[in-house]
């Protein structure tokens, strides 16, 4: 099919707010590449005043004369400057809670800081620096070594999690510092005859430091070990309420948990239709033998990707453009990658999880069988068409300006939504594939549940693991990948719930505007996907007409039972 400029879209909007985002977006990024090391002092600071710049000009913008679309971007806008001053008292206390393990990381950090704003160096003072920087660590560690020989606590009352969070921020730092080094070592003799030695002093120094606290204070001794950093309630309330949920942690758990109780149930009749009668597990096992051989992967994820996109086009579900169709590729993932993501991952590229020749022989066999045929057709067109794929595509073309507003509750309920309506339109046309489909959404389910819980302190890394294990039927290794991308992959705290509390949420709008015949199916989410990120609760405001207030939008309950 001939391509076409869409130039009647392209031409009608008359909004001035994404003027204005667009100029947000490309200073803030500026600020972000000057300051890139982690808890930078001075980035807080500069940011601090950027934000205030902004607010000031948000404010004076607003009005009664802005489009309908305008007051919903300035709404956001505001949120979104509110939620970044957050994230900064957020590092700041973080930062906080490492110093006593860490009194000579804020030196460290603003050695790339001067180096980033080209200031200039007295190699004397340097090498001085560094050596001071290596005794502050000594004495730190030698006096937390003396009170664990001693069997006592020490003095620093810090928890593991602290301790991880310092041991990461350590390993940043070796990154950081070995980049500040490299810029002058060779290019200035003076620099490099005064700092190299003080320089490989220390940084020798970090590695063990970062190794002893990852061990000793906080209980890794295994590189399997998952430690995570819990949020605590009070941060985790205020996140809810920054991504506009009017739901405690409490009830959305209880969300999970039911609806959680509904796919143990639909997943008892499909183990009777396998002949497995009530057991489950048999059922699951069964649906995991059903792999292709190695080598054959690839051309499985290609039949089921074609395979959705002619059901949505069959059905006018949604539009799915050629360029869309056809513009989508796919990686095999590394045995390196998959210890952390052991499914596949998606977007423009899909990334396909599978074992390769170098696999020890039991992670060959978990690879296989987690990545069967069954829970593959459940996952492609999450990754691909109609999910992160389609986004991606129409995140780039229509209103590009609101990525700003990205939230996991868009990005990831976008694709559970759509595993919902598959299931309810009997896309799963055996009692394998439903199968494949409640594995899934039984796993959504249960990340509500464990990530909030371990969140609030009431679940361990290794609780979450053995509840994948024991009640969703994960293999070991591939439960522990997912904890581990869970609270060690760098995620927003609510991520892991936002599949299936945003996939709810879409449910729920679809109902109002489908179900009430305001628009058809096709027309909802063609709608959806040309409006672009923002919370859900934001987007219903926009396609029903209603009053565009945080108040109004902020107090949606929008949960139904399955």
């Amino acid at each position: 099919m001939a391509y076409e400029v869409p130039l009647r879209e392209l031409t009608a909007s008359g909004d001035r707010l994404p003027v204005i985002l667009a100029r947000y977006e490309a200073d803030r990024g500026s600020l972000d590449r000057l300051f890139t090391t982690p808890y930078s002092p001075r980035r807080r600071e500069r940011l601090r005043s950027f934000l205030g710049a902004w607010e000031d000009a948000l404010a004076a913008v607003a009005g009664d004369d802005l489009s309908r679309s305008d007051r919903l971007d300035a709404l956001l806008f505001g949120n979104l400057l509110e939620a970044e001053r957050w994230q900064l008292d957020r590092e700041q206390r973080l930062f906080a809670e490492m110093e006593l393990l860490l009194p000579f990381a804020a030196d460290l950090i603003a050695l790339e800081d001067d180096r980033r704003q080209l200031g200039d160096v007295e190699p004397p003072e340097i090498a001085a620096a560094l050596d001071q920087a290596k005794e502050a660590l000594d004495r730190t560690r030698k006096a937390l070594e003396a009170e664990l020989d001693a069997g006592r606590t020490p003095a620093a009352g810090v928890r593991p999690a602290v301790a991880h969070r310092a041991a990461q921020l350590l390993e940043q730092l070796g990154t950081v510092l070995g980049e500040w080094f490299g810029f002058r070592f060779g290019y200035d003799p003076t620099f490099s005859w005064w700092v190299e030695k003080p320089y490989r002093a220390l940084e020798t120094a970090l590695g063990e430091y970062r190794e002893f606290l990852r061990k000793r204070l906080a209980g890794a001794e295994d590189e399997a070990v998952v430690v995570g950093d819990p949020l605590g309630r009070e941060a985790l309330e205020e996140d809810l309420r920054r991504a506009l949920l009017p739901y405690s942690p409490e009830e959305l758990i209880a969300i999970g948990q039911r609806e959680l109780e509904w796919c143990r149930g639909e997943m008892l009749r499909a183990a009777g239709d396998l002949s497995c009668g009530d057991d489950w597990r048999a059922a699951l096992e069964q649906v995991k033998a059903g792999h292709v051989p190695p080598g054959e992967q690839p051309a499985l994820i290609r039949e089921l990707a074609h395979e959705a996109i002619a059901y949505l086009e069959e059905h006018d579900l949604v539009t799915v453009p050629p360029l869309a169709r056809d513009g989508w590729r796919m990686e095999m993932m590394s045995p390196e990658q998959q210890k952390v993501s052991p499914f596949f991952l998606g977007g423009e590229t899909i990334m396909v999880s599978f074992p390769t020749a170098g696999m020890e022989h039991t992670d060959k066999q978990m690879s296989l069988r987690g990545n069967n045929r069954a829970f593959s057709r459940a996952t492609v067109h999450h990754e691909l068409i109609p999910g992160h794929y389609l986004q991606a595509y129409s995140q780039d073309r229509y209103r590009p300006y609101r990525r700003l507003f990205r939230t996991p509750f868009w990005v990831e309920g976008w694709p559970l939504y759509w595993e919902m309506l598959l299931w309810d339109r009997g896309f799963a046309r055996t009692p394998e594939e439903r199968i494949g489909m409640l594995f899934w959404r039984s796993h959504r389910c249960a990340r509500v549940v464990f990530s909030l819980r371990f969140h609030l302190g009431e679940m361990t890394a290794a609780e979450c693991i053995e509840l994948l294990v024991n009640d969703i039927g994960h293999e070991r290794q591939n439960a522990a990948a997912e904890v581990r991308r869970s609270f060690e992959g760098g995620y927003d705290p609510l991520y892991q719930c936002a599949y299936l509390i945003g996939g709810l949420q879409f449910r729920a709008l679809q109902r109002e505007v489908v179900g009430a015949g305001r628009m058809t199916d096709r027309e909802f989410h063609d709608a959806v996907m040309r409006e672009n990120t923002m919370p859900v609760a934001a987007l219903r405001a926009l396609l029903l007409e209603l009053p565009l207030t945080r108040e109004a939008i902020s107090g949606w309950r929008f949960d139904a039972p399955a």
